[in-house]
C-alpha cells in the first residue's frame, strides 16, 4: 500500500529539558479574564468556559516571522498561557487535573479580528477568525513540576510598548478547572495543547510589528509580523 502523497511531518514544540512535545490537537479557551471579557463586550459572571479549536500546524516557535494572513484588515495579538497534556483522561476531577499536565508554556493566539467579528453577528462558528496558519506561536516549554499556573505576571509588548499586562490569578476558570471542563467534552490525550485565555488590551498588528509575550517563570515568546503570503 502507498501514500497518496508524502505524509505531513508532525509538529513539534520544543522544551527546556530538550525534550519535543508531538503536537496533536489545539484547544482555546474563551474570554477566561474578567477584563478581556468586557473589553469584548461580554459579562464574565455569566458564562462558563467555552472552547474552540485549531490546527496543530498552527503552532510555530519562537523567533518565527509569520505572515500576515490574507482576508483581514485587523490581526490582532493575545498573549496567552499555554498549558501542554502529558497524560490522557476523559471526566478528570479539578483536584486532579494538574497531574495531567506535561509541560507549560507562553503562546499567543493570533486573532483575525474582524473576521471573528463578523462571524459572532451571525452565530457562526469563529473558525475564520481563529484557526489561522501560523496563529498559535508558542515559547520553549517548561516541565510542568515546580511551576504555578495561578499565579505570576503575564505580559506583551509591541515594539517595546506594552500593550498588555496581567496575572494569572486574574482567570476566572483556572488551569485544573479548565482541564476538568474540557475532560467533560473530550477525551483529552499526550500531545493536546490548552491555551487558556488572554487579559485585556488586545490590538492590532502590522507587518514589521516585534511581539515579545512573557509570562512570569517561563521562557519568552518572540515573533515578527511578516509582509503578507
Amino acid at each position: 500500500m502507498s501514500l497518496s502523497f508524502p505524509a505531513p511531518a508532525p509538529v513539534l514544540a520544543a522544551m527546556t529539558n530538550g525534550e519535543q512535545f508531538p503536537v496533536r490537537r489545539v484547544f482555546c479557551v474563551g474570554r477566561n479574564y474578567a477584563d478581556h471579557a468586557r473589553e469584548m463586550g461580554s459579562d464574565p459572571d455569566r458564562e462558563p468556559p467555552f472552547f474552540f479549536t485549531a490546527w496543530a500546524e498552527a503552532v510555530v516557535p519562537s523567533g518565527t516571522t509569520i505572515a500576515y494572513p490574507q482576508a483581514t484588515n485587523d490581526y490582532q495579538f493575545e498573549v496567552e498561557l499555554v498549558v501542554a497534556i502529558g497524560k490522557g483522561g476523559r471526566d478528570i476531577a479539578a483536584a486532579e487535573a494538574l497531574k495531567h499536565v506535561h509541560a507549560y508554556g507562553v503562546g499567543l493566539d493570533m486573532t483575525r479580528r474582524d473576521l471573528q467579528g463578523a462571524a459572532k453577528k451571525t452565530g457562526r462558528p469563529w473558525d475564520t477568525g481563529k484557526n489561522v496558519e501560523q496563529s498559535k506561536p508558542l515559547g520553549d516549554m517548561r516541565p510542568a513540576e515546580g511551576f504555578d499556573p495561578g499565579r505570576g505576571a503575564i505580559n506583551l509588548t509591541v515594539n517595546g510598548e506594552t500593550k498588555q499586562t496581567g496575572d494569572l490569578g486574574d482567570q476566572i476558570w483556572p488551569v485544573a478547572d479548565v482541564i476538568a471542563h474540557l475532560s467533560g467534552l473530550w477525551r483529552l490525550e499526550p500531545g493536546d495543547l490548552i491555551y487558556t485565555g488572554t487579559p485585556a488590551g488586545v490590538g492590532p498588528v502590522v507587518p514589521g510589528d516585534v511581539l515579545a509575550a512573557r509570562i512570569e517563570g517561563l521562557p519568552g515568546l518572540d515573533i515578527v509580523i511578516g509582509d503578507p503570503a
